[in-house]
């Protein structure tokens, strides 16, 4: 029996909406770390009622985005130097990871193009976001190629606050034409079959976010 060929029409819940509307906000650095979350505020700035506000900050809380304050509220969780020194080192890890495994199934990497071009057009143009976007998803195509499920289970979570981390870092001085030219040898490197020099470019290519001051994006310190 042929499937009919319009699919029903999905109404997403309205905290759902609320949600990624502030998830992105905050991954993208346009709700700074340490930033208050008022729910009368932002029903009004959404135009919603406040039901839907509390239960997605509770949703972005479980995220690991939001952070409650005795007495204070809820606020947008502050960066601290040791949690961006650790994210960054388990992004290494996950990549060197992904690409080794890459390697040694000799997965097709063509999927890995796309993500570039567009980094690069986005450069030219010079729009951050359409950058920090591609580059995502460049490196979710890469966990996804290594065929590992739990790497890639893990990476969705970690990659919420690695957005954060490149929107706030690429508002400063950063040469996004510097960010899309690191990705296409990666890509080379595996299509050629070369992992050790495909691991040496993805390690370096974090050597590279490493050049950077943690503390200038931290509100905190641990």
């Amino acid at each position: 029996m042929a499937e009919p060929p319009l699919g029903p029409i999905e109404q997403t819940p309205l905290r759902r909406q609320v949600a990624e509307r502030l998830r992105t906000a905050i991954v993208t650095g346009r709700l700074r770390p340490g930033s208050p979350l008022t729910e009368t505020a932002l029903a009004e700035q959404l135009q919603v009622s406040r039901a839907p506000i509390r239960e997605a900050i509770q949703d972005l809380e479980n995220d690991g985005l939001v952070e409650t304050l005795p007495y204070r509220g809820k606020r947008v969780k502050p960066l601290t130097v040791r949690e961006v020194t650790e994210i960054r080192e388990m992004r290494q890890r996950f990549e060197v990871m992904a690409v080794q495994r890459i390697g040694s199934r000799g997965a097709a990497v063509d999927e890995l193009w796309g993500p570039c071009r567009a980094m690069a057009a986005a450069a030219e143009r010079g729009d951050r976001d359409a950058l920090i976007a591609a580059d995502e998803a460049f490196h979710r195509t890469l966990i996804q190629l290594s065929d590992h499920r739990l790497l890639a289970q893990l990476w969705g979570g970690l990659y919420l606050r690695i957005h954060q981390i490149m929107a706030l870092r690429n508002d400063r001085d950063v040469d996004l034409a510097d960010i899309a030219a690191a990705h296409p040898p990666i890509v080379k490197a595996l299509e050629a079959g070369d992992v050790e020099c495909a691991v040496r470019l993805v390690s370096r290519h974090f050597d590279a976010l490493a050049d950077f001051d943690p503390a200038s994006i931290a509100d905190g310190a641990e």
